[in-house]
């Protein structure tokens, strides 16, 4: 036999426990032989009676009680299995492979703790029993082991170096403890061992995909495709890719193909509406993440993009977002096991230990608006410890990291290691900063690891969370009759809630572009998502109250032909011909800074408005028309302009919107000193001045410290209200 038969032939004897070097031939070895081959070759039906028939000559016959036991399981009875299985160890107890197998029926019945308990019993008679090791592996890494994940994994590659499977599976827990080299390497060695291995190119398209490889990891996609075009996973993995890569059609189709091999996966629904809402249909975004809640109710991350995507609808009331947010704080709620009431932090510290949470302290909206803060935050007063919840880095992210006493992964953790860790810690304040958007850790603040807990600055709507203590706000974006609205207590910030950290890549202010061209440009470097279609017949009507102006729309989705001609299409239902818009997909945020050296005016879009994308505008000299809407997030355009000092560019509604753009165009010398000026005017401002923030965010933190110290239940100021 070559190298490949006598691995079949190891697999085939390991799970029947019923070897070639047995007894010499008997009618019974005859006819578990028989049992063997009918089984090896898939026939279940004539293996299950092979089996019958020797149980009904020796109904102790351990061999045929283990392999109907096997069968059982394969045609998923797994509990008929767990018996079988047991009752021929009851028989032969030092039966390694009956041990191995019964840990895989419970597996299958969700019993994981008791299946790695078979495992080991079964290493333990046979400890060179190599696919024991790698089972035991797989389900530690289900129980949320991956440390001892990776050990078995290596014994079993130890034991036999080229098992193609253990060095994919080492490589997907090796990615998700953030060793990302090793992994890769994994991942190429089982390719090169198993060059037709779907599975493992599809992993290494989610490696490539988290190293920000788009390209690569739909290369690696493709290939696992080509390989086995079955897998719903795949085609929905390739589709968010293509997806982000601006590929929209391309990303509906493979959506589509996942969700026709299997409906019920649910992941396929959720990433599907995250290209709907990519593409500006929150609507149908919306039920596309309900389909996959009613597959799966407890997926916390695609509950929230569900919760995500109903801030950016109008005609979803707060109230109604309130309602759905609590169901999802309830569904994290149930799957903690013990949450934490005591803490071992000191009343009256002389430093404040303070953890954030996120994945986004790197070149992010998140990273930008952190870094001035934190490089003015008094270390004698506050002691900053990071969580991030992924491994990715960049230059930001080592900028960053300096003001942080202790910076420990949470990726490879799930909620009750982390929130373990970080009570261990012992944080006194715990400041989450995504909300319900990507990469966030959400679940584990249920387990209550801090006595103080605070959301801020990522997210701008209530987190559903009843452990949630705090979410810090100013005048502008929480005012106290808001409160209904939160499972959170308001915090207001005394001027703004957000610092802005001005780019060292910005080029100069230019000359107002109208004096040169003759004619106004509008524009909105705001992801077209937010575009929707009263958005687009408020700036029609804008584009239609200024004459001769044109529209400059620049976002990573206008790189695809097809999504402009989209664009082209929504603005000409409104009777704007093609040639007054220009379009333009992503570019660096140096190159990004200097487009703003082409616009006149930007125009914030709603119920949605732009954060950085405005405060980026400001800083190149471009004021922004913005719509105080009725929420938190609809009024961020207000804060941020109200911080800058440009009261007068914030419109009540869409008449006087409408009416800002002609009036401030009407008179150009004006504008074109308000753009000299405003750089100068943002220095000034509470918008950029860090060291006022900082001053301010300090003073908060300590008055929640002493609330919880204090042992107060509702506020310490009148800044402060909270929901009765």
């Amino acid at each position: 036999m070559n190298r490949a038969e006598k691995r079949r032939q190891k697999i085939r004897e390991q799970k029947s426990g019923h070897t070639s070097s047995d007894q010499p031939a008997t009618p019974t070895r005859q006819a578990l032989d028989l049992a063997l081959q009918h089984h090896s070759a898939g026939r279940l039906p004539e293996a299950e009676q092979a089996c019958r028939q020797i149980l009904q000559a020796e109904p102790e016959q351990p061999v045929a009680l283990h392999l109907l036991g096997l069968i059982a399981h394969q045609v998923g009875q797994h509990q008929d299995a767990v018996v079988l299985i047991s009752q021929a160890l009851a028989i032969r107890p030092d039966f390694a492979e009956a041990h191995a197998n019964l840990g895989t029926a419970l597996k299958g019945l969700g019993k994981l703790d008791q299946a790695a308990d078979s495992y080991r019993k079964a290493i333990a008679i046979k400890p060179d029993f190599t696919a024991a090791h790698f089972n035991l592996a797989n389900t530690l890494r289900d129980l949320g082991k991956p440390e001892q994940a990776v050990a078995s994994y290596r014994t079993a590659l130890t034991l036999e170096p080229g098992y193609a499977e253990a060095l994919s599976n080492l490589g997907a827990t090796l990615h998700g403890l953030g060793q990302l080299d090793a992994a890769a390497d994994c991942y190429h060695r089982a390719i090169a061992i198993k060059p037709d291995f779907a599975n493992a190119h599809s992993n290494l398209g989610n490696l490539l995909s988290d190293q920000n490889k788009p390209d690569d990891a739909a290369a690696s996609y493709r290939k696992a495709i080509a390989i086995n075009p079955h897998v719903a996973e795949i085609h929905s993995n390739l589709a968010v890719i293509l997806g982000n890569l601006g590929q929209p059609d391309a990303a509906l189709a493979s959506h589509h193909q996942a969700i026709a091999l299997d409906p019920s996966y649910a992941k396929a629904h959720s990433n599907l509406g995250k290209t709907l809402m990519d593409q500006g249909q929150p609507d149908a975004a919306a039920a596309s993440y309900r389909r996959a809640l009613a597959i799966d109710p407890d997926d916390a991350m695609t509950h929230s993009n569900l919760l995500l995507c109903l801030c950016s609808m109008a005609d979803v009331s707060p109230a109604a977002g309130l309602e759905e947010a609590k169901r999802y704080g309830a569904m994290v709620a149930r799957k903690v096991t013990a949450r934490y009431t005591s803490w071992q932090t000191e009343l009256q510290p002389q430093r404040l230990r303070v953890g954030l949470v996120s994945g986004d302290l790197k070149q992010h909206p998140v990273g930008i608006f952190v870094e001035s803060l934190l490089a003015h935050l008094d270390p004698a007063r506050i002691d900053l410890r990071a969580y991030p919840t992924t491994n990715n880095a960049d230059a930001v992210t080592l900028r960053l990291r300096p003001h942080f006493s202790a910076w420990t992964s949470i990726a490879g953790l799930d909620d009750a290691a982390a929130s373990a860790l970080i009570h261990g810690d012992g944080v006194h304040i715990l400041i989450d900063l995504a909300g319900h958007t990507a990469l966030n850790r959400l679940p584990l603040f249920a387990w209550k690891p801090a006595p103080v807990q605070v959301s801020w600055l990522g997210y701008f709507a209530t987190t559903g969370l009843d452990t949630m203590d705090y979410l810090l706000g100013d005048p502008h974006v929480a005012p106290a009759e808001d409160q209904a609205a939160f499972m959170e207590s308001l915090v207001r910030l005394p001027e703004s809630y957000l610092c802005f950290t001005p780019p060292d890549c910005a080029p100069a202010v230019n000359p107002l572009p109208a004096l040169a061209n003759g004619r106004v440009t509008f524009g909105c470097f705001n992801n077209i998502s937010k575009m929707n279609d009263a958005v687009v017949a408020l700036w029609a009507a804008v584009l239609d109250a200024v004459a001769g102006s044109r529209l400059f729309l620049k976002s990573r989705q206008l790189g695809d032909a097809a999504a402009c001609d989209a664009v082209r299409e929504r603005f000409a239902a409104h009777g704007i011909a093609a040639e007054r818009l220009i379009l333009e997909g992503a570019s660096p945020r140096a190159e990004l800074l200097a487009a703003y050296q082409r616009v006149d005016i930007a125009l914030d879009p709603f119920p949605y408005p732009g954060g950085t994308t405005s405060a980026e505008a400001l800083w190149m000299g471009v004021p922004v028309i913005t719509r105080r809407g009725d929420r938190f997030l609809s009024r961020v355009g207000t804060s941020i302009a109200r911080n800058a000092g440009l009261a007068d560019w914030i419109a009540a509604d869409d008449a006087g919107y409408i009416a800002i753009a002609a009036r401030q165009t009407r008179d150009l010398p004006r504008l074109a000193a308000l753009r000299a000026g405003l750089r100068a005017q943002m220095r000034a401002a509470p918008l950029t001045d860090a060291a006022r923030f900082a001053g301010h965010f300090e003073a908060a933190l300590w008055s929640l410290w002493q609330t919880f110290a204090d042992g107060q239940t509702g506020a310490a100021d009148p800044q402060t209200t909270k929901q009765q």
